[in-house]
């Protein structure tokens, strides 16, 4: 009997999305075929290479200051590229008299850098308990922390950490069960939430309910 688990299913266009993913690596097997789900489903829907920045940290303890880092960072890259557009930086042009030296390559300048903020934010982490409370203290904190850090900047951070009991747990959430069957990439699933959460939160945000 097939599962009744996960969204029903919906199609969104990401081509204007631009999406960051920030990922733990701890248990690392499981995080980069999670962190592969995530990228496919992305690209499948539109989401331009150049669009989907990923960066990693230590442990899933760190997931919620990088996330919230990188999203004030993309604010400022997008900032920046626009002052850089509309010519308040002159990428260190000199008025100096020409010479016959050889033209040296070009700098790249802060036009070259992104003129919009993430649309949404991936978290990935995998946490499997073991024999103290380390795992129950994590548990709690990430997920309170993640939440608070997308209702604070109004960026959608998908909960991207799988919190299993067993390595066999983590490894079939991977899509690398170790039985016959593998099991289901949730990492997939996290990739087209983004793209969903990252789309209508524009369109939320410009009064468009339908």
């Amino acid at each position: 009997m097939s599962s009744i688990k996960g969204p029903s299913s919906a199609q969104f266009d990401g081509s204007s999305l631009r999406i960051a993913i920030v990922h733990a690596r701890w248990n690392k097997t499981v995080i980069e075929s999670l962190v592969a789900g995530a990228i496919n489903k992305l690209k499948a829907c539109g989401v331009k290479d150049s669009n989907i920045i990923v960066q990693s940290v230590p442990g899933s303890f760190e997931l919620p200051f990088a996330c919230s880092k990188m999203i004030a960072g993309s604010y400022v890259q997008a900032a920046t590229s626009s002052r850089d557009l509309l010519g308040l930086n002159f990428g260190g042009s000199s008025t100096s008299l020409p010479s016959n030296k050889e033209p040296s390559a070009p700098t790249p300048t802060l036009a070259d850098m992104p003129n919009a903020p993430f649309d949404a934010v991936v978290a990935i982490g995998v946490l499997i308990k073991g024999s103290t409370m380390h795992f129950e203290y994590i548990c709690d904190s990430v997920s309170h922390a993640l939440m608070r850090i997308q209702i604070d900047t109004g960026v959608p951070v998908i909960f991207g950490v799988l919190t299993a009991l067993t390595e066999d747990q983590a490894l079939e959430r991977a899509g690398l069960g170790r039985g016959a069957d593998k099991g289901h990439n949730h990492g997939e699933d996290w990739g087209l939430a983004a793209v969903e959460m990252g789309t209508q939160s524009k369109r939320w945000a410009e009064g468009k309910f339908l």
